[in-house]
């Protein structure tokens, strides 16, 4: 079996397993509009809530992540899927790489909603290069993020109190995703009077980001699993 046919098919099942818990549908998605909505009374100011709208939206996506990440770990340990994985000679690149892509597109659809809400609640305006840099940085943002939590979640998968120690891992390495996202999108929604040409380091920043962290991930996942 090849390498990409492995990881469509990791990433398949994974999607498969979601869309019939319906965990980011009916309790992922709730949270993180929820808190989009208490921001948005928290502060109650329109001058405000349209500069900090690009930071709210990805502090949303962060929180939203580990609630994903600690779910679709639950499910493998729970019946061994990685246990039977590792000991049917499955390529681990190929896992983490298919895990990484079902990983990707939730968080995609999740970042899609918050965004649209930021425009709603908050009056974030976006006009035709405004999207175009808004699509771009959601490509390496999520990719990262998707390498990220699958490396990470599964460093945790194995460990006692892995619900609290996953957060200490997790947060500061998006730290720099958190903060090249926020600046891109920025640029993109023109808040706090940035300009478009200005996202596009963040969004080179985001690449390199999601490129050490694909290969960096597809190293070091089999030991991880291993151990």
């Amino acid at each position: 079996m090849t390498l990409w046919r492995t990881a469509r098919l990791i990433a398949g099942k994974d999607l498969r397993i979601e869309m019939r818990s319906r965990v980011v549908t009916n309790q992922v998605l709730p949270f993180a509009a929820l808190v989009m909505v208490m921001f948005a009374f928290a502060l109650d100011t329109d001058t405000t809530l349209q500069r900090v709208s690009p930071g709210l939206v990805w502090l949303g996506t962060m929180f939203s992540l580990l609630i994903i990440v600690q779910r679709a770990f639950a499910v493998e340990t729970a019946d061994g899927a990685l246990d039977a994985i590792r000991a049917a000679g499955v390529e681990p690149v190929g896992v983490f790489l298919g895990k990484s892509l079902a990983l990707a597109v939730q968080l995609l659809a999740l970042e899609v909603l918050l965004l649209l809400l930021a425009v709603l609640l908050y009056q974030a305006q976006l006009d035709g290069g405004g999207a175009v840099l808004l699509v771009t940085t959601l490509v390496p943002a999520t990719i990262g993020l998707g390498f990220v939590g699958t490396l990470y979640g599964g460093l945790a998968a194995g460990a006692r109190g892995r619900e609290t120690l996953l957060p200490l891992l997790l947060f500061p390495v998006v730290a720099p995703v958190l903060i090249g996202a926020t600046r891109a999108t920025e640029a993109a929604l023109g808040a706090g009077g940035a300009v478009t040409n200005d996202g596009w380091p963040w969004v080179a920043l985001l690449t390199v980001f999601a490129v050490l962290f694909g290969v960096g991930g597809s190293l070091a996942f089999g030991p991880l699993i291993e151990d």
